[in-house]
């Protein structure tokens, strides 16, 4: 390297170093106005109360002390305040995002959120650890839960409905943790599905009436697969003129109708007593007059309870429950239902789902983001010690990708005629045998 080469390198390296410490400075002179400006109102308002409007606090307390930070700065300060007073901090223009439908905080400087059914790292990041257990408290003590070292898990929602999840020290090892689940401010319906392509027409078709001729439904995925929101969307065909209890661990569902009740578990406070679980909420169900019954998740001894309200008179029940597909789902109701402390011969159990259920929805998120009904099956009864099941549709991947990078694919009707058509018949509601037959075939 020549002379002139190493001394045009030289200005290179030093003009980089120069703009290094200017934006470090920069950094630290934001940084050092924003901790003094948060000072500056949290003693206003504790002082002085809400006397006058909190933008004009936060406004006049940037500016007494952002006297070396330019207009722009002082505005992203102003910003940044009025959403650590009054909402979640960084989290806020996460919230605010449409296209966001999961949130990961993987301690105070990983965000990662989920875009179209991708992970993607963000820019989001907290102060420290005490800073994300500060916007943590603010997520559970709305509705009353508190979570500390000695009750270091925690489930919670936002007001909009989204769904949180949280662990802290000594559980987690990298700290804090918090995911949210997003829910969209307006609940997708059958339509938002038919054009995701998470079904096709004749499917939807199938579903509707189905809940309409009050079968009992149970939507099985595994985790993120969308059943949550499919359950929501089957759940806007029961008529308005019912009476619908919903039960679940965090209240997520939002269901059209007019006469819905909400019922919600309760852990245990700090001393260990007070919980209140699934299966408590659907015995007392019974007791409230309920047209359905919807239970958000079941995963433990509430199976055998919610079974045996599909068995004596409460037709129309839905509920969801982690399985990878509907053989896999009926090993795990029979594990369930024996986790519910009653000694039930397999015989027995097995019976009690074959009586119950009608049919089961397998939903799946592929490996391309996308999340699709893979199976709808109807459990047609027992040969046996065996739960006989036929598929009614199936979705059927090419393992290719199209341009867009989704895996190609189609949904098809097996053309098997389910043998309850005859009861939804009988109910009066519509069936079009066209559903059943594939239009390639």
């Amino acid at each position: 390297m020549g002379l002139l080469e190493r001394l045009e390198r030289k200005t290179e390296v030093d003009s980089q170093e120069k703009n290094d410490g200017i934006a470090q400075k920069n950094g630290e002179e934001y940084e050092v106005v924003r901790i003094k400006a948060h000072r500056e109102v949290i003693d206003r308002i504790n002082k002085q109360g809400r006397t006058e409007p909190l933008k004009e606090i936060i406004s006049d307390a940037v500016e007494l002390y952002g006297e070396q930070v330019n207009r722009t700065e002082k505005n992203r300060i102003t910003h940044e305040l009025y959403d650590e007073v009054v909402g979640l901090g960084p989290l806020e223009q996460l919230l605010g995002d449409p296209s966001i439908t999961e949130i990961m905080v993987n301690g105070p400087n990983r965000v990662y959120v989920e875009r179209e059914g991708k992970l993607q790292s963000t820019d989001v990041t907290f102060r420290d650890e005490d800073h994300v257990l500060n916007i943590l408290d603010k997520i559970v003590a709305p509705i009353g839960r508190h979570v500390d070292e000695g009750s270091p898990m925690v489930d919670a929602r936002l007001k909009d409905g989204s769904r949180v999840n949280a662990i802290i020290r000594p559980l987690s090892l990298n700290g804090p943790i918090i995911t949210i689940r997003k829910f969209s401010h307006n609940p997708l319906t059958v339509k938002d599905l038919l054009r995701f392509n998470s079904m096709s027409f004749p499917m939807a078709s199938f579903l509707e009436a189905c809940v309409k001729g009050r079968l009992n439904l149970m939507v099985s995925g595994g985790t993120g697969s969308g059943k949550t929101t499919l359950l929501n969307v089957l759940s806007d065909f029961i008529p308005s003129t019912e009476r619908i209890v919903t039960i679940e661990d965090a209240a997520e569902l939002r269901l059209m109708q007019e006469h819905v009740i909400t019922l919600e578990s309760r852990p245990a406070n700090v001393e260990g007593k007070g919980q209140i679980s699934i299966r408590e909420l659907v015995r007392n169900a019974l007791r409230m007059r309920p047209d359905r019954i919807v239970v958000g998740e079941v995963r433990g001894g509430e199976a055998l309870d919610m079974l045996q309200a599909m068995n004596t008179g409460h037709d129309g029940s839905l509920t969801t429950a982690h399985a990878n597909s509907p053989r896999d789902l009926l090993s795990r109701l029979e594990t369930m239902v024996l986790m519910s402390g009653m000694e039930l011969p397999v015989k027995a159990i097995r019976d009690q789902v074959a009586s119950a259920i009608d049919l089961i929805i397998q939903q799946a998120r592929l490996g391309d983001g996308t999340r699709k009904v893979i199976n709808v099956s109807e459990i047609v009864g027992m040969e046996g010690d065996v739960i006989v099941t036929q598929d009614i549709f199936i979705y059927e991947s090419k393992g290719e990708l199209d341009d867009n990078g989704k895996f190609c694919g189609r949904f098809r009707p097996t053309g098997t005629v389910p043998q309850f058509i005859t009861k939804l018949q009988t109910n009066g509601i519509y069936v079009d045998n066209s559903w059943f037959i594939d239009g390639r075939g």
